[in-house]
């Protein structure tokens, strides 16, 4: 099991865990998951505070801890925020905050931020499309990623252009009894 920080609450913990095992890596939405999982190089993270700034502030820390640990110990974190960015708008908003602090610190290059949200909807999708699936989470993440790390693999792998249609073809072609018990926490 990836690690966690120790404040946090086991039922959000157990939620993240399952949704990144049974559907980032389940369902092989990102092929370069699985390995680190396996390793225990995913350190997920669960912000308790209720402010931007206190969220920012956690996001500098949590970027700090990845340039003072070897990837092969942390190759990567998930930073999960239960209890504030609920509103989609406001969590793209927030994105943008996000990133600044990255370019800031000079991290631009180093790292990058992956978005996912319960109500994750690409800009060229309505709504109910099953497309949002790929990046709807049981709560607002950002998911640190080591751009080194992201380079080697999409090295490796054959046709990394082709993820997102896949994985779209894929949302698509769930049942909707696979889509309740993938996301019981989407709402309607």
């Amino acid at each position: 099991m990836p690690e966690a920080n120790q404040t946090s609450d086991p039922t959000i913990l157990t939620t993240v865990e399952t949704w990144l095992t049974d559907v980032v890596i389940g369902l092989n939405l990102c092929p370069f998951a699985a390995k680190p999982h396996r390793l225990n190089q995913i350190r997920i993270d669960i912000f308790n505070g209720n402010t931007e700034q206190a969220l920012l502030d956690h996001l500098q820390v949590e970027l700090e801890r990845l340039d003072q640990e070897p990837a092969d110990q942390l190759e990567t974190t998930v930073i999960v925020i239960p209890h504030m960015l609920i509103d989609f708008f406001e969590y793209n908003q927030f994105l943008d905050y996000a990133d600044f602090l990255v370019r800031k610190g000079g991290w631009e290059g180093v790292y990058q931020i992956a978005s996912f949200h319960p109500d994750y909807c690409f800009a060229d999708a309505a709504p109910g499309d099953a497309s949002n699936l790929t990046n709807q989470s049981p709560y607002p993440i950002l998911h640190l990623l080591r751009e080194h790390s992201l380079e080697e693999a999409i090295e490796k792998y054959p046709d990394t252009d082709a993820i997102p249609e896949t994985n779209i073809k894929k949302m698509n072609h769930l049942e909707k009894t696979d889509i309740e018990r993938l996301f019981p926490y989407l709402r309607s």
